[in-house]
């Protein structure tokens, strides 16, 4: 199946009026651009280098925004002038699946292309720049990293901001992630030191505070939703001769593969008189790999092997019985 036969991404219509506009760094296939445009924002200009990405953003929004390329390669009279960049820029070298070689790493430092684009707007820089990133953007290098960010974003006239959403309050899949927002600098009153919140967890807040030479700008945001759902309220419910469903014999490797504790927790799934479910990663530990269980309703962050981890397997168990498939997305 080609990628630009995929089902498209639901959209809002938009006003016609005038709208914010931005531009989106590291695109992807366009799930920023998508909640900037239920906000009635428009987005006006777009890049990515990878072409698989390139073609489904195409599918779902056109060709005419997304430019194809190196961001490091790009000029900056080429970017339309707008009111926000937003840039979920590459997370392998930061993240703690992956090598943590930080924002020299091959691909993390692809920020850097970012700050060399706003250098070179100078004054048409714009008002407001989005990063997006996993928390290990936060530890790596034990702190540097993010404080050389933070520093060349002031450096620009920029005060920032930062905390941590998990996509767990919204829906039961745990994604956190570490957002930084960072405004031109205008000469208004700032508040520069954080309080532990749902969204400001300990080590961010002793960040923030233990570097006042950073230009922050602390805001006061709204708290978090109560999650609604589990796992068991979304996931598709196969038929058992369904062909996703792993033999029986690949099911059972799954089963010796459990550490005693988890082991534990499949057979009481097992035993009850209901079916549940479970999500499970192959990680390894000692040098063996073994997998682990997740069941609290909540599915375990989606990796993939470039990021140094594997698919997602889903556990089915109750009534004396069990199934075993990997969860499809």
């Amino acid at each position: 199946m080609s990628l630009s036969t995929i089902t498209k991404i639901p959209r809002f219509k938009t006003s016609a009026a005038k709208r914010l506009t931005a531009a989106e760094f590291f695109a992807g296939i366009g799930l920023v651009r998508l909640a900037l445009e239920r906000r009635d924002w428009r987005v006006i200009w777009a890049n990515d280098i990878d072409p698989d990405k390139a073609e489904m953003y195409h599918a779902n929004f056109g060709e005419d925004d997304l430019v194809i390329g190196d961001v490091h390669k790009i000029p900056a009279d080429e970017i339309p002038d707008c009111t926000l960049y937003t840039a979920s820029f590459p997370c392998n070298d930061l993240s703690i699946a992956g090598a943590m070689n930080g924002l020299d790493g091959k691909e993390s430092s692809a920020f850097w292309g970012l700050i060399q684009i706003l250098r070179d707007k100078g004054e048409n820089k714009p008002t407001l720049v989005l990063l997006e990133n996993v928390v290990g953007f936060l530890m790596s290098k034990g702190g540097e990293d993010f404080q050389t960010a933070l520093s060349a974003l002031c450096d620009l006239g920029y005060a920032v901001d930062a905390f941590i959403i998990n996509a767990s309050k919204f829906t039961p899949q745990s994604r956190a992630r570490l957002f930084v927002i960072a405004k031109q600098e205008r000469g208004e009153d700032r508040v520069c030191i954080a309080e532990e919140s749902d969204i400001r967890p300990t080590a961010l807040v002793q960040f923030i505070n233990l570097h006042p030479n950073i230009r922050w700008d602390i805001r006061r945001l709204p708290k978090l939703p109560h999650r609604q759902h589990t796992v068991l309220d979304i996931i598709e419910d196969l038929p058992d001769d369904d062909p996703h469903w792993w033999s029986k014999d690949r099911a059972d490797y799954f089963m010796k593969q459990l550490s005693p504790r988890h082991e534990v927790l499949a057979k009481i799934m097992i035993g009850q008189k209901c079916i549940s479910y479970a999500t499970a990663f192959r990680r390894v530990r000692n040098g063996r790999s073994m997998a682990e269980l997740r069941t609290d309703g909540v599915a375990g962050c989606l990796r993939t092997p470039r990021g140094g981890s594997g698919r997602q397997i889903l556990y089915k168990a109750g009534k004396g019985k069990y199934q075993v498939r990997l969860l499809r997305i």
